[in-house]
């Protein structure tokens, strides 16, 4: 998903602009105050826990943490800005993957593994599939930080019924029930197409389901001939299947999630499904509340049949994380700071806000969250997941967002073919 839209997907209120204080203190980060850890993070609604755990670090640390936080549509821009210079923090909010992937190539982070291997808490506390994203070139530099957002295929129960329809388990399922809900003249699925990242979220699934995630582990590794695989292709080939049957209907760039369009359309009855990431329950949770509470479903991605994907693989936002600066001068106040982020209260106070974290602990706490059925669900998916593929959007370094974008809706939209949407991902910059 594109980052920079996160906040307003998920319906949360950002601070004024500029680089702000929420602790005690101020002044330099990694290079400054000897007694001071800076901790960098998105800001937006998740502060209200990050400032308690940072009360609670500073409760018995000699060496005291301040939270700044930087509002999430300018979060990458100023961080990009800051990362190398005195003002850079000594830890810093982040999605894994190619989020960091230009820091540790420039030698900015430091490898947590000496951390774990001092305290293996830090890696075996959390889901192996979400800890792996922040694991680049067999090192790890992040400790999974909030929760995990992995995309699901909710739906409208009502209309489902009303058509006769279930859950589609099958992309012939999927294929069936876009016919009949066009023939009821109901736009079977709802895209958020003006907002590109929601068209995005069809081609992790379907490359996925066809070519296993090892096709895309390919491309980010430097084999850019992947994406002209006969894999590539033959998902290339169901996703215009798809939209020339009509599942989209014909207005999709028109509509946009970001500002309710495409939610409404599910809660309406005016679609049967949409794909989208969790942050789907608590958007119609807060718009449409009835409609969350009795006829919102909601299911993992259909199977491809002689796919090489296992149809337990989830794709999504695996989870944010904590990265350190090399140059902190505070490397053990910063791993117990880190080991914080599987502590009890954590993850209470997470699933309080609605956030699921991926420690190994979460799961004894899921009856404590605002909506335990759907958090459960949620939990035991990603738990169960051999592969939890980030989005291609933050898999590939920032500079990769807009051609990404530009792409997977010019594809839709009929204005790319096969070969030239394989050209302009083999054009994406890796670094």
């Amino acid at each position: 998903m594109n980052r920079r839209v996160l906040a307003l997907a998920v319906g949360l209120s950002v601070a004024s602009l500029g680089l702000t204080a929420c602790g005690s203190g101020s002044g330099s980060s990694a290079g400054g105050d000897s007694g001071v850890i800076h901790v960098l993070v998105y800001g937006d609604a998740s502060n209200k826990v990050e400032k308690q755990i940072v009360d609670t670090f500073n409760k018995t640390s000699k060496v005291k943490a301040v939270l700044d936080t930087i509002p999430g549509a300018d979060y990458q821009a100023k961080l990009n800005t800051i990362i190398n210079t005195p003002q850079a923090p000594d830890i810093f909010f982040n999605w894994g993957g190619g989020s960091i992937q230009p820091y540790v190539k420039s030698g900015l982070l430091l490898p947590l593994d000496d951390m774990i291997a001092k305290d293996p808490g830090l890696k075996s506390n959390f889901l192996p599939s979400v800890f792996n994203t922040a694991v680049i070139d067999g090192k790890s530099y992040g400790i999974p930080m909030r929760g995990t957002q992995p995309v699901l295929l909710f739906n409208n129960k009502k209309v489902l019924a009303d058509a006769g329809l279930s859950v589609p388990k099958t992309w012939d399922d999927l294929l069936n029930a876009v016919k009949v809900l066009k023939a009821k003249g109901i736009t079977p699925i709802a895209l958020g197409g003006g907002d590109q990242w929601p068209t995005l979220m069809w081609y992790e699934y379907v490359f996925d389901r066809v070519a296993g995630p090892g096709l895309f582990q390919k491309v980010l590794a430097g084999d850019k001939s992947a994406w002209a695989s006969d894999d590539a292709k033959k998902a290339l080939g169901m996703l215009k299947q798809l939209v020339d049957a009509g599942a989209f209907g014909s207005n999709f760039d028109s509509v946009k999630f970001t500002d309710g369009g495409s939610p409404a359309l599910l809660a309406k009855g005016k679609a049967a499904f949409e794909l989208m990431g969790s942050w789907e329950y608590a958007t119609q949770q807060d718009a449409n509340p009835d409609f969350a509470k009795n006829d919102l479903g909601y299911s993992n991605f259909p199977s491809i049949a002689g796919g090489k994907g296992d149809p337990a693989d989830v794709v999504g936002n695996t989870n944010n994380f904590y990265s350190v600066l090399k140059k902190t001068k505070h490397p053990d106040a910063a791993a117990a700071f880190l080991k914080l982020m599987y502590s009890d209260d954590f993850v209470k106070a997470q699933l309080a806000i609605g956030n699921l974290p991926t420690t190994t602990n979460t799961e004894q706490f899921l009856d404590t969250s605002a909506s335990p059925d759907y958090s459960k669900y949620q939990y035991n998916l990603v738990k169960a997941a051999p592969s939890f593929q980030l989005s291609w959007d933050q898999a590939y370094p920032p500079a990769a967002n807009t051609p990404i974008h530009t792409a997977v809706q010019e594809f839709f939209d009929g204005k790319l073919d096969a070969d030239g949407f394989i050209k302009a991902m083999q054009a994406l910059p890796t670094s």
